[in-house]
């Protein structure tokens, strides 16, 4: 090379994160334990459920992180769906497990709106939500969604009437594959999506939703035979007698 010498360039590896570190680290016998729970549970599993469980001094968002990775590229991921921990097939793969026969239930227009309404300004009242929409709410929109499990009374608002309030379940956000609320779009997401005109009225502004089931100062609990929603049992006058 004339004299020269020759430059070699070798490639470096990007450091390792954190997390990833710490994934290394799960010992296989944890792993193979939560790998147990995950598989015999019906249904999914919250962290502190999980490290009941476990062995003392375990890391479990280690060990959770190592599966994750495991099994990202398998026909079954480990997903969090609703804060919770669960296996489900790949998401490409569902077809192979899709039903032949399809039961078309097709919600309505009104329906689908009072359900965004409720999922982004929950705890909220059937006044409320014909206030936000403009239009009266029809008792079927409610029903259907109740029906679905998408939405739930929370309690009744203290105020005159003491109208029920509502908000979403834990089977929406599953349906949805949302791992919480904060998953919903925002604004700019919704006008990406084509679903908000980009022509908005200036301060137009999309609700941040609260994932706390707690009930609020303004709303008192909900009372067994108050319910006029064929949700709860009237009290049997004969019974009292």
């Amino acid at each position: 090379m004339s004299g020269l010498a020759k430059r070699v360039i070798m490639p470096i590896d990007e450091p390792e994160s954190a997390e990833e570190v710490r994934a290394e680290a799960v010992r296989p016998e944890e792993l193979r334990l939560l790998e147990a729970m995950l598989f015999a549970s019906a249904e999914p599993l919250d962290e502190s459920t999980l490290a009941a469980r476990l062995p003392a001094g375990v890391d479990l968002r280690a060990t959770l992180a190592r599966l994750e990775q495991d099994y990202a590229a398998r026909g079954v991921n480990l997903v969090r769906v609703g804060g919770k921990w669960t296996f489900r097939t790949a998401g490409d793969l569902t077809w192979l497990l899709s039903k032949e026969t399809i039961e078309t239930r097709k919600l309505s227009r009104a329906a689908i709106e009072t359900l965004a309404i409720i999922a982004y300004h929950q705890p909220v009242t059937r006044a409320e939500i014909e206030e936000i929409r403009g239009v009266s709410t029809s008792k079927g929109s409610v029903d259907v969604l109740l029906q679905t499990g998408w939405i739930r009374p929370r309690g009744r608002r203290k105020a005159p009437g003491r109208p029920v309030t509502y908000g979403t379940t834990e089977t929406f956000l599953s349906h949805f594959s949302l791992d919480a609320l904060d998953d919903l779009p925002g604004l700019e997401e919704l006008k990406g999506s084509g679903l908000l005109d980009g022509r908005l009225p200036p301060g137009f502004s999309v609700p941040a939703p609260s994932d706390d089931p707690a009930l609020r100062e303004d709303e008192d609990p909900l009372e067994p035979g108050d319910l006029d929603l064929g949700l709860a049992p009237r009290p049997d006058p004969a019974a009292e007698e």
